[in-house]
């Protein structure tokens, strides 16, 4: 599963997969290194807890499910995951970068 970061933008090019193991391909196409987050929520994508700083995610208040710190400019970071059903939301965490639209949503559902 491909996923491309942007300036304050993730392109999330497949908005639903099945449940089981998955493996994420971040391909930052930034000018700049980011960091991608993943958490499972039914909050909207827009709604996440924000810290005390007012600027990141409160990722404490969240179900994280996996992350990679740094996904430095112009390079493919790999995170394996097992998704069950339900509603992920990726995310940026970077200061201001979740509030400048750094977000997608993933839906989930069961592979039957």
């Amino acid at each position: 599963m491909g996923i491309t970061l942007k300036d304050f933008h993730i392109d999330n090019g497949s908005p639903s997969v099945t449940d089981g193991d998955v493996v994420i391909q971040v391909h930052n196409e930034a000018p700049a290194t980011h960091e991608f987050v993943v958490v499972r929520t039914d909050l909207p994508a827009d709604g996440l807890p924000l810290g005390p700083d007012g600027l990141s995610v409160n990722e404490d208040w969240l179900d994280g499910v996996g992350e990679l710190n740094e996904v430095p400019a112009g390079t493919v970071g790999t995170l394996p995951l097992h998704l069950t059903p339900g509603r992920y939301v990726f995310f940026c965490n970077l200061d201001g970068h979740y509030l400048g639209g750094m977000h997608a949503v993933l839906e989930v559902s069961a592979g039957g």
